[in-house]
């Protein structure tokens, strides 16, 4: 079969394929500017899901030093306040060091205290009555030795301030 056709139709298909291909051809260029588009915004994707794996690695890792600093920082306030006490406790034994009390037995050495209170404790448990403790008046003489059955008597440190 053979259609004939008239020139200003053919003409006119002619020009509407004109019109057609050349849409096309638009349509193809904004194609691939769109799958150009796409391809780097996938391509942007799996960059941020990478830096993402990354960043979450690093807040995971920050997390545990936090927790560990943290419980350093605990430690480090337990060191510091057991500090502080041991540090008003050795001011308080400096400022007590200037002299020390000795315990006599019968005029022998028996003991060295710190502190009156403590030769009279020793003293004291070792048998001497819990009262009738008398201080010495300094300058004063003392009676013999063996006539005491305990005796307790501040002596200076010497060089101690």
């Amino acid at each position: 079969m053979i259609a004939v056709c008239r020139t200003r139709t053919l003409r006119t298909l002619h020009a509407d394929l004109m019109t057609a291909e050349a849409e096309a051809e638009e349509r193809r260029r904004e194609a691939e500017i769109v799958t150009d588009s796409a391809i780097r915004a996938e391509t942007a994707l799996e960059e941020l899901r990478t830096e993402l794996a990354r960043t979450t690695a690093d807040a995971a890792r920050l997390e545990g030093e936090l927790e560990t600093l943290r419980a350093q920082s605990l430690l480090d306030t337990e060191d510091r306040q057991a500090l502080r006490m041991l540090l008003r406790t050795v001011r308080k034994q400096n400022a007590l060091t200037d002299r020390v009390y000795v315990l006599f037995h019968r005029g022998a050495l028996h003991s060295v205290h710190a502190t009156l209170d403590a030769a009279e404790a020793a003293a004291e448990a070792e048998g001497a009555p819990r009262e009738g403790w008398t201080a010495h008046t300094p300058g004063a003489a003392l009676p013999p030795a063996a006539e005491v059955l305990w005796r307790v008597q501040p002596l200076p440190l010497g060089g101690a301030r």
